[in-house]
């Protein structure tokens, strides 16, 4: 029985951001499996990146001192936005997008999306528009890369939401081949055995 959860809307997030406690997900850095990723990207590629629910995009900060100068950020609260801005204060302020990930037209296309805790913030019941949202909006050949919590989480009543990889295949089989779908090596020592890294390529 499909379980009916309130809106996780922008109100919402912005509350979880000011509440002290409240960003148990928020890592203060960008975790080791993305880093190790990042670290061996193409810089003069120069590949046009989006990091949806992006919180406090410690990933966008790295990538951004890395020298990758097209990733965009987007969140629906304005709070983690604003402190991205403050804290990097040459990240490119059009790249700040407070918007709905689900309303993003196919305008905006992209070479990478970069999953990191935005698929557990969703409700549940939203994952196979993700799935297709994410396809919808990469390139031909682009890739979503990123953690997704391999727990179950039993009994949580708002985010995160946990699952498993036999869920989690049947949501992107449909739109991606499965370069890595497996369990994450050198996760945050409180994750450790509980995400897989996964790399799928738009067919």
């Amino acid at each position: 029985m499909q379980t009916d959860f309130p809106a996780f809307d922008a109100v919402y997030w912005q509350a979880r951001y000011a509440a002290p406690g409240r960003a148990g997900w928020d890592a203060g850095r960008p975790t080791p499996p993305l880093q190790a990723y990042f670290d061996q990207l193409d810089v003069p590629r120069q590949p046009r990146i989006l990091i949806p629910g992006a919180g406090r995009a410690y990933e966008a900060e790295y990538l951004h001192h890395l020298g990758f100068q097209h990733v965009v950020v987007a969140d629906l609260a304005p709070e983690p936005l604003a402190e991205l801005a403050a804290r990097v204060p040459d990240f490119p302020h059009p790249h700040l997008w407070q918007a709905d990930f689900f309303a993003l037209g196919e305008a905006e296309t992209f070479d990478l999306i970069i999953e990191q805790t935005f698929f557990c913030a969703l409700a549940p019941s939203l994952r196979p528009a993700y799935a297709a949202q994410c396809a919808r909006l990469l390139r031909p050949g682009g890739k979503l890369v990123g953690l997704l919590f391999d727990t179950p989480f039993a009994g949580a009543t708002e985010p995160p939401f946990g699952g498993s990889r036999a869920e989690y295949a049947a949501y992107f089989q449909p739109y991606f081949r499965f370069v890595h779908f497996e369990t994450a090596h050198n996760s945050l020592p409180a994750r450790a055995g509980r995400e897989l890294f996964i790399c799928l390529q738009k067919l």
